[in-house]
């Protein structure tokens, strides 16, 4: 079982991986489609400002920062 302090150093290593993709979404262009419902890249600026919190306070909880 694992303690508390991995659980959210694994969570946020997975929230800067989906920032940081985003990021990447935005910079290279990448067309992102749900369903046929082509997503705006505003909304990507959107989850890189919340998956970047996250994964900033998950490292701060996990005694990285």
């Amino acid at each position: 079982m694992i303690d508390q302090k991995t659980y959210f150093l694994i969570t946020s290593v997975i929230f800067l991986i989906i920032a940081v993709l985003h990021v990447m979404r935005i910079v290279l262009g990448w067309p992102a489609a749900i369903g046929g419902w082509e997503v705006p890249f505003w909304l990507s600026w959107v989850a890189v400002i919340l998956a970047g919190y996250l994964a900033y306070i998950g490292f701060k909880f996990s005694g990285k920062l």
